[in-house]
This record gives structure tokens, sequence and C-alpha cells, in this order.
């Protein structure tokens, strides 16, 4: 078959466009031709309909009339025509693509799902139904689960939420991403759903040092000594990354500092007086208002350095304007411990990644985690899974829990052959529920 995979944007280092990656190798894989649409391909090859664009002028314009105020239009009418005039754009761009490709199904990740791209939904679902095109929508997060999307403007707006988020025919197939999200379809959609969990290539070359790479810390300007702690997801208000600037402040203390350098760390490395732990953000920035400066604030309160690097990494290496760049994986390599602090996650890219690179990881229990991944037996440093809001929106656990996620990750830097037991079994875990081949069975009783 032909199968177009849809989304606003691809080749990112974004959690759906990684997982749309995997379908789009395990579909092939199992014979048929894949195509990627998008807004924007990133680094991918793809086919291109401009107005699906993530941060398409015309679209920030409709979400900001559609759920914060409607103060750019006369009227609910006159914005009703303008969303439905740029459906129309989008329909004729995605009807030639189906047309000039023989598509049979379209794979559309988030579009009936988010709320971001109103015109989009309705566009997906015109096409569908009037071309007869078959569909398996791909649905990671939903409008209910985001605040931003809690309040429509008007009538309009909710009825496109009631009748495109997911449409409801039979052309379309559902698949969400965990059992939370599929009792939530059933419940407030009556829809029956197939859970397809997030995947990783367990038997992908180990990512390693190399001639490519040899040169990442001093790039980023750390010394060999230094503690590397990772946060590899975008920087956004529900990625709760303050909560692993309150774990490194916590590892600053003079009691685990001298923990530090009375041990080796678990490859031979010797922590003394002049190295430090620092924070590294290899994530896209996509917070709202203030949030990057909040955590500049409490990372000086903590005197947390952080290292912003995303300006150097790409979704595959590459050299852009003369610059070298490095993949996310590249990252990984060079990393000492990862951080997860994400509250809320539809499924969790990056916890995969973090098995797949043999890296102890820390994470916050957020309810995907408990419902569909704990139970699965992974030894992980945890964070809880409750927490409180302080006065300026940042997330916050119990001072304790901190404190022994501290001591835990001491033992994990300086304690080479527990580390290696933690890594190692985590590894085979992530292989045995998490990987390609689990995907493919689950995608031959969709396509």
């Amino acid at each position: 078959m032909n199968i177009a995979l849809c989304h606003f944007r691809v080749g990112e280092t974004d959690g759906v466009s990684l997982e749309m990656e995997k379908w789009k190798k395990v579909l092939e894989k199992m014979g048929h031709n894949v195509y990627l649409v998008a807004g924007s391909l990133g680094t991918t090859d793809g086919y291109v309909i401009p107005e699906l664009h993530y941060r398409h002028e015309v679209n920030d314009k409709f979400v900001r009339n559609a759920y914060h105020e409607l103060t750019d239009y006369k009227n609910e009418e006159e914005f009703k025509k303008e969303v439905l005039e740029f459906a129309g754009k989008i329909e004729e761009g995605l009807t030639r693509f189906v047309k000039e490709y023989n598509i049979d199904v379209l794979v559309p990740n988030n579009i009936w799902s988010l709320g971001w791209g109103l015109p989009a939904a309705i566009a997906f679902d015109n096409v569908s139904e009037k071309l007869g095109i078959k569909c398996v929508a791909h649905h990671h997060d939903f409008y209910w689960e985001r605040e931003k999307y809690s309040s429509p403007t008007c009538n309009f707006v909710n009825e496109i939420l009631d009748n495109h988020f997911p449409p409801q025919h039979d052309l379309v197939k559902h698949v969400v991403i965990n059992k939370i999200a599929q009792d939530e379809m059933k419940r407030r959609k009556s829809l029956d759903t197939t859970i397809v969990p997030n995947v990783f290539d367990f038997n992908a070359t180990v990512w390693d040092k190399d001639d490519y790479n040899k040169g990442f810390r001093e790039r980023i300007g750390l010394k060999e000594n230094d503690i590397m702690i990772l946060q590899a997801t975008r920087i956004a208000e529900r990625k709760a990354i303050e909560l692993a600037i309150d774990l490194v402040g916590e590892l600053i203390k003079d009691e685990n500092i001298k923990e530090l350098c009375n041990n080796l760390l678990y490859d031979g490395r010797k922590f003394d007086a002049d190295s430090r732990i620092v924070l590294v953000f290899a994530g896209l920035p996509e917070s709202e208002g203030k949030y990057i400066e909040l955590l500049k604030k409490r990372a000086e309160e903590k005197n947390v350095e952080l290292l912003f690097i995303n300006d150097i990494i790409e979704h595959s290496r590459c050299e852009l304007e003369g610059k070298k760049c490095y993949s996310l994986w590249d990252a990984y390599v060079f990393a000492d411990l990862i951080t997860y602090p994400s509250i809320l996650e539809g499924w969790g890219n990056q916890f995969l990644e973090g098995l797949f690179a043999k890296k102890p990881m820390v994470v916050y229990e957020y309810p995907v985690y408990k419902t569909d991944i704990k139970e699965k037996g992974f030894n992980i440093v945890s964070l809880g899974d409750t927490h409180v809001v302080d006065e300026d929106g940042l997330v916050k656990v119990d001072e304790a829990i901190i404190k022994k996620a501290a001591k835990e990750c001491i033992k994990l830097l300086t304690d080479k052959e527990y580390r290696n037991n933690v890594v190692e079994e985590n590894f085979d875990l992530g292989k045995k529920y998490f990987s390609y081949e689990s995907l493919e069975k689950i995608l031959s009783g969709l396509f």
C-alpha cells in the first residue's frame, strides 16, 4: 500500500516526529511505500503543504482567537469564514498529493486530537470522506489534556472539536499511545481504539564515541572530568525541568561533592575540586511566556550551571552554514545521567532513548508512566508521583525526595558494577516490551 504519515512538522527532535520515523521504517520493512507529509520537513525528505506549518502565522492567529480571545475578527461568522477558507487551501494541497501519489491510507498524527490546527482537522476529514481514503488516526496528545485548549471562545470552535477531534466515521481507525487515552476516548467520544506504545530500535548500532563526536564535550564547554546531566526533552512547562534544577542543586551540596571527590567515577574519571556538575538542555525551546527566564532564575538561586545547546543539535548529524551539528544521540553518548522530570507525557520517547543509551534515569512518575510503563519493572531514580506548584507556576516535589534521589545518583555515578547492572537490566526490558518487533505485530493488524 501507499501510506502517508502526516503532521504539522517532521524531521525534528520532537516526540511525534521521532515516532513517525519509526512507523515509517517498520511499515517499509512490511513492504509498504511510505511518504511523509507536513508543513515543514526539518532535515528529512517529504511532501510540503505550507499551510500545515506548525507555526504558520495564520494558524497562530486562529489559535489565539479560538482559545484566548476573539479579537482579530468582527464576529464569530467572520472568524469561521477565514478558518474554512484556510482549511480549503490545506484540502487542495492534500487532495493534489493523494492523487499524485495514489495514496491508500492517510495517517494523521495529532491532527485530529490536539486542537492546534483547526483548519487542518477539517481539511483531512474532508479529503478522507470525499475521496474515500482510509485513515489510521494516530493520536499522541489531546486537546482536553492541555489548559491552552480548555476555554474555546465561540460555538464554532466547540463544533470543530466535537466533530473533527476526532472524526467518527467508518473510514477511520483510531490509535492511542496509552491506557489513559484509551479510557478517555471511550468515555468522551464512545470510540474504540488500539494502543500502540512508543517504541525504539533496540537492534540499532549502539551510540558511542567516534571520530565525529569525540570533540562534543569540548564544543559545549565541558571538561573531561565534569559531570553532564542531560535534559533531552523540549523546553516546555509540562516537562517540569525545574525539578532537574532542584536535583542538580542538591548534587552540588558539599556533602555530595565530597562523596564524588572521594571516589572514582563509574568510568574511571576523577571528579575533583575543579570539576563541575552541569545541566545540559538539548531540546527545542517551546515554552510559553517567561518559563525559560524562570528556569534561569531557579538555577541562579541554587547555583546550578545550565547549558543550552539546541543550536548545535539537529535531527541527524550535519553541517549547517559551515557549523558542525550533532544528533540528539551524540548528546546521550556523553551524558552521565538523564533527567526526565515531566509531569505530563503522552508516552515518553526520551525514556526509551535513555534505556537504549544505557544511561541511568531520574524520572518523575507521570500518570502514563504509572499506568503503562512502571509495571514492566524498570529501575529508575524516582522523583515520586505527587507535586505542588509554587507562586511562579513552577513544580516542586518534597525536599526529602530530592535528597534521596541525589544520593541514588551519587551511587550511580560512582559504583560501576551497580550502574552497569541497572542500565543493562533496563535495556533488556525495553527491548522486550518496546521494540520495533512489537510495533510490527500491532501495525500488521491495522494496515
